[in-house]
C-alpha cells in the first residue's frame, strides 16, 4: 500500500468522523426544534397562570373557613372549608364573625368588613362600599363610580369579589364569604371533639390524668382528616408493593433456570420462556392494572397482581442472565463431593447469584412502592386512591399536601429499609444509615 494511498484513507475517515461530529449535534438539534413547535412550547407558556399557580400553592398550607347565609330564610352557617364534618355548632362561629339578629358582621382584617343584612355589604379599603339586594331580579348590585377592577367580577345574577383579605360571592339565594389562615386546621381534633382548641401543656395534663387513651382515639377518628384511614391505605400501599414484588421474585426464579442456556439444553424451552418474559414485561404495569381490575374487580389485590405479572417477566430476564454468568468450578466442585443435582443447585449455584438476586428484589421494592400510589388510584386501593379523590374534589388542597407528605415519608421509609436489609443480608453489615 503505498503512502497516496494511506494518506487518501486517512483524508477520507477523518471527514466522515468530522461529518459525524457536525451531523449528529445538528439532528439532535433539528429535533429539538420540531418538538419545540410541535408541542406549542411558546403558547403552553402564554396560557399558564401564575395568579392560579400561586393560588394553589398556597391552599396547600391553608385553610379557609367558610360563612354562609341563605338569602331567602337569613341562616347563618359557618364551616371550615365548607364541610359539614367542619360546621360550627348554631350560634356560634369564630371571633371574627359577629352573629346578630338583624346583622351578621364579618370582619375579614385590614378595614375589609362584611355584612350581611336586608342588604349584603362589602366595605373595601381604598375602593368603596359595595351593596347588594339579591331578590327575584338579580343581585342588584351597586359600585363604587369608576371603571371596574379586575378583581371584580360582576353580572345580573352573581357578584364577585376577590381580595387579600377573603373572597365575597353573592347569588339570588345565597351569599358567602370565605376567608384565609394559614396551618391545618382541625388536623388533631375537630370542633364535636372535648380536646379541641385545648393546649398542648393541658393535653399532656389531661393524658397523665388518665384520658391518654380517649385522646388518641379523638386524633385517630377524626372525622376530617381520618387518620386511621389513612394509615391503613399507607399499609395497603406497602402490601400491594410487598406481595406483588416478592411473589414475582418466587416465581421468576425457577422460570430463570428454565431460560439459562447452561441449565436448560432445551432451546424450545428456552425460546418459550424468554418470550413468556418479554410478554409480561413488555406490557406495562398501568396496563395490566385496568386489565385485571375488569377481571377481578377493584382492590388492593388487583395491584399487587399487576405488579407480580411485571416484575416477573424483569425478574425473569435478570435471573437467568445471572444463572448464564455463573462461575462452573463451584458447581464441579461442590459436584466433586458427590452432591445430588439439588445440592448442586443449592450450594453451588444460588450462593453466587444470591448477592444478585437480592439486590435486584430490593431495589423492585422500592420502586414498586411508588408504582403502587399510581396504580392504587386505578385499583381504587391503598393511598393512591385517597390522592386521587382529594384531587378531583379540588377543594381541601391542603388534604393533597397531607397525603404527598406521607408518600414522600413512605418511599423513604422503604429506601432506607431495602439499604438496611442489602448491607445486612449481603455484605453483613449492621451498621446504621
Amino acid at each position: 500500500m503505498t503512502a497516496a494511498t494511506i494518506q487518501h484513507q486517512a483524508t477520507g475517515l477523518i471527514r466522515r468522523k468530522r461529518f459525524t461530529a457536525f451531523a449528529l449535534p445538528a439532528v439532535i438539534l433539528a429535533y429539538l426544534a420540531y418538538t419545540f413547535i410541535s408541542f406549542d412550547v411558546l403558547g403552553l407558556a402564554e396560557r399558564a397562570s401564575l395568579k392560579n399557580a400561586a393560588t394553589l400553592v398556597t391552599d396547600l398550607y391553608s385553610y379557609k373557613t367558610h360563612v354562609s347565609r341563605d338569602n331567602r330564610s337569613g341562616e347563618i352557617e359557618i364551616a371550615i372549608e365548607g364541610e359539614r364534618k367542619g360546621r360550627y355548632p348554631a350560634g356560634t362561629g369564630p371571633d371574627w364573625v359577629a352573629l346578630g339578629d338583624a346583622e351578621t358582621v364579618i370582619d375579614l382584617g385590614g378595614g375589609h368588613v362584611v355584612r350581611f343584612g336586608a342588604q349584603v355589604t362589602y366595605d373595601i379599603p381604598g375602593y368603596g362600599r359595595v351593596v347588594t339586594e339579591p331578590g327575584r331580579s338579580g343581585v342588584n348590585a351597586q359600585l363604587p363610580e369608576g371603571a371596574v377592577p379586575e378583581w371584580i367580577n360582576a353580572s345580573r345574577n352573581r357578584l364577585s369579589i376577590t381580595t387579600d383579605a377573603g373572597r365575597l360571592t353573592v347569588t339570588r339565594n345565597r351569599a358567602e364569604v370565605f376567608r384565609y389562615f394559614t396551618g391545618w386546621e382541625l388536623f388533631f381534633f375537630t370542633l364535636d371533639s372535648p380536646y379541641h382548641g385545648e393546649s398542648f401543656g393541658t393535653l399532656v395534663g389531661r393524658a397523665m390524668s388518665g384520658e391518654a387513651g380517649a385522646i388518641a382515639t379523638e386524633f385517630w377518628t377524626n372525622k376530617m382528616w381520618r387518620h386511621g384511614d389513612v394509615a391503613w391505605a399507607i399499609f395497603e400501599t406497602m402490601l400491594m408493593a410487598f406481595l406483588g414484588t416478592f411473589g414475582a421474585a418466587l416465581i421468576a426464579l425457577p422460570l430463570g433456570f428454565a431460560a439459562a442456556r447452561n441449565f436448560a439444553p432445551l432451546g424450545g424451552l428456552r425460546f418459550v420462556v424468554r418470550r413468556v418474559f418479554d410478554f409480561l414485561r413488555g406490557v406495562d404495569g398501568l396496563i395490566w392494572t385496568i386489565v385485571l381490575s375488569r377481571a377481578f374487580g377493584p382492590g388492593p389485590m388487583t395491584g399487587a397482581l399487576a405488579i407480580l405479572l411485571t416484575d416477573t417477566g424483569t425478574f425473569g430476564k435478570i435471573f437467568s442472565e445471572a444463572l448464564e454468568n455463573v462461575d462452573d468450578k463451584q458447581i464441579e466442585g461442590v459436584a466433586s463431593t458427590g452432591a445430588r443435582p439439588i445440592q448442586r443447585y443449592r450450594f453451588g449455584v444460588l450462593p453466587q447469584i444470591t448477592p444478585v438476586l437480592l439486590s435486584q428484589v430490593l431495589y423492585f421494592l422500592e420502586s414498586n412502592t411508588r408504582s403502587a400510589t399510581i396504580i392504587g388510584a386505578i385499583t381504587g386501593g391503598g393511598i393512591g386512591l385517597l390522592l386521587t379523590q382529594a384531587i378531583i374534589t379540588q377543594k381541601d388542597w391542603e388534604e393533597v399536601a397531607y397525603y404527598i407528605v406521607l408518600i414522600t415519608f413512605m418511599v423513604m421509609l422503604m429506601d432506607w429499609v431495602s439499604g438496611w436489609l442489602r448491607r445486612r443480608l449481603i455484605k453483613g453489615d449492621e451498621s446504621g444509615i
